[in-house]
């Protein structure tokens, strides 16, 4: 029996000849940007049709519909998969997809570009970049002492395909690492472990605190003033997670005391950031604007990540990063 595949009118056009080149019988059910399906050539409403798989490829954020495929997906008179560019999935869609009975599969495509996003920009913090150029501006030779990643201690907070990434790249520099995580397990690249509930214990080691874990209940609000009064002075926190995870008044209060050293900010409680906001001027504080997942070749692993799964669907495999409803 035909698989009935949803997908975005540009994703068809653009990787059409690849999916029907795999060899399984597929009924191609394409969606376009108001929200409605083409079949044979007529428009369809969602209310009328039945999904095997529905695929939110990265074609609908590019082209900034996400919130028409939400309200498909939901519309939809029935739907088994979903499988979705978001890593993260506190949009309120992914919940009431799961409640439908809906399963989701996330993406994990983003790991690579947002852990060297990391990298980067500890890095940057602990390198003398802009020195060094205002040097070879002035013509000025002068030794520049930089931090070195090895041999400091890094918090990971959250250990998907983001936190395992960042670890290995961080083990990889020479630094030793903990990880908060559901349930409190080594392994290679970790060499700590501990849950949100204990992590206060492991706080007043830290020199780089990473958060890439999900914003839910459990974590919404974590990085509170108990959390920053524990801090290593001089700390660095990297949030490439949600900005819901933080507290910024708070954390603001800990960068002006010095109790945390510099943030590097890619999401906020707002988004886009607005003007007023006082991130954007504080000398502590680096903002980008939700782009550490923007690497060269993330786009490309995102269509792999639908090719191998769809193929595992066909052939009654796992499928790659399905998310347990409980997590949503």
């Amino acid at each position: 029996m035909a698989i009935k595949l949803g997908l975005y009118d540009k994703t068809l056009e653009r990787l059409g000849d690849r999916i029907r080149g795999l060899g399984i019988e597929f009924e191609m059910l394409p969606f376009n940007k108001e929200g409605q399906f083409i079949i044979e050539g007529k428009v369809t409403s969602p209310g009328a049709v039945d999904l095997d798989y529905l695929w939110f490829s990265a074609d609908i954020a590019l082209d900034k519909i996400q919130p028409v495929a939400f309200d498909l997906a939901l519309a939809c008179r029935s739907v088994g998969v979903l499988q979705t560019f978001n890593a993260g999935l506190d949009a309120p869609v992914y919940k009431a997809a799961a409640d439908k009975g809906i399963k989701i599969n996330n993406s994990s495509a983003q790991s690579v570009a947002i852990s060297e996003y990391v990298l980067a920009h500890v890095l940057n913090v602990f390198h003398p970049m802009e020195e060094s150029q205002k040097l070879q501006s002035d013509r000025q030779w002068k030794i520049t002492p930089f931090r070195e990643i090895a041999g400091t201690h890094w918090i990971i907070v959250g250990f998907g395909p983001i936190g395992k990434a960042t670890a290995h790249l961080a083990k990889a520099f020479g630094a030793t690492t903990t990880v908060i995580r559901r349930s409190p397990a080594t392994s290679e690249i970790v060499d700590r472990a501990g849950t949100l509930t204990d992590i206060g214990q492991f706080l007043g080691d830290a020199d780089v605190i990473v958060l890439a874990c999900p914003l839910n209940a459990q974590t919404a609000g974590f990085a509170n003033a108990s959390f920053f009064d524990a801090l290593k002075p001089g700390c660095i926190l990297v949030n490439i997670a949600r900005g819901g995870l933080v507290d910024d008044a708070v954390m603001i209060a800990a960068l002006d005391s010095g109790q945390l050293g510099t943030a590097v900010l890619d999401v906020f409680h707002e988004e886009p950031l607005p003007a007023d906001n006082p991130l954007w001027s504080h000398p502590k504080v680096r903002v980008t604007g939700h782009t550490s997942f923007s690497g060269s070749g993330t786009r490309g692993r995102w269509d792999e990540l639908f090719f191998e799964n769809i193929q595992r669907y066909a052939n009654n495999a796992p499928l790659l990063n399905e998310v347990d409803p409980k997590d949503l």
